[in-house]
């Protein structure tokens, strides 16, 4: 009994920091950072005040790990999609833009881009944290995979860059912004496949090559 005891114990120490990030999630995209306390993430993950203490820093590493672990580490997944992936770019494209919406526009970690547009003003460090590490590696991934169409013909190669990834990347974003503000006046929700399905062939209309 004592070492089943103990074994629960232990299983139950090593899920808190997973069980604080979850709360900690849950807190800031309802309240916002500002607003959600450290002794109100420990209580909503049942542990005691000076817990959180103990595995991270501050309020602010809490809220890096919230990021690293919902929006990076699907990042992360869609580099090496699109490191393995083969044939016309385009599909790839479209590939990448579905496996998104499963991953996070369709999770609880959508609401995190919401948080993090709001928030930039008001804590310039942790903006430029989410710049650095979420936005900058989302342009990687997207101008790799222009040069490689590119490269290949199947796209135009007078195409500007910087220019084209910000304007990919800008229909997602507000995707998700919009789920997380007005999207509740809606009549109807937004269909996310369907949605995407539009954005995909609004941008090959304007990156394929004519030829």
């Amino acid at each position: 009994m004592q070492n089943q005891n103990g074994t629960r114990w232990h299983r139950r120490k090593d899920a808190r920091p997973d069980e604080i990030l979850a709360a900690a999630q849950i807190l800031f995209i309802e309240h916002g950072y500002k607003a959600t306390k450290l002794e109100d993430i420990a209580r909503a993950a049942g542990v005691t005040k000076g817990t959180p203490y103990l595995y991270f820093e501050n309020k602010a590493e809490i809220l890096k790990a919230v990021v690293r672990n919902g929006l990076l580490a699907n990042i992360t997944r869609l580099e090496a999609a699109a490191e393995n992936g083969a044939g016309p770019v385009a599909a790839q494209m479209r590939l990448l833009m579905q496996r998104w919406n499963e991953d996070v526009q369709a999770s609880q970690s959508s609401g995190l881009v919401k948080l993090m547009v709001a928030e930039a003003c008001n804590f310039p460090d942790l903006a430029r944290f989410y710049y650095d590490e979420v936005i900058q590696r989302a342009r990687s991934l997207l101008r790799t995979l222009l040069k490689r169409g590119i490269a290949s013909g199947e796209f135009r190669a007078d195409l500007d860059l910087d220019e084209t990834v910000q304007i990919a990347l800008a229909p997602l974003v507000m995707a998700l912004l919009w789920e997380h503000s007005f999207a509740r006046f809606e009549a109807e929700p937004i269909d996310m496949v369907r949605h995407i399905d539009h954005i995909h062939d609004l941008l090959t209309r304007g990156l394929c090559s004519r030829g």
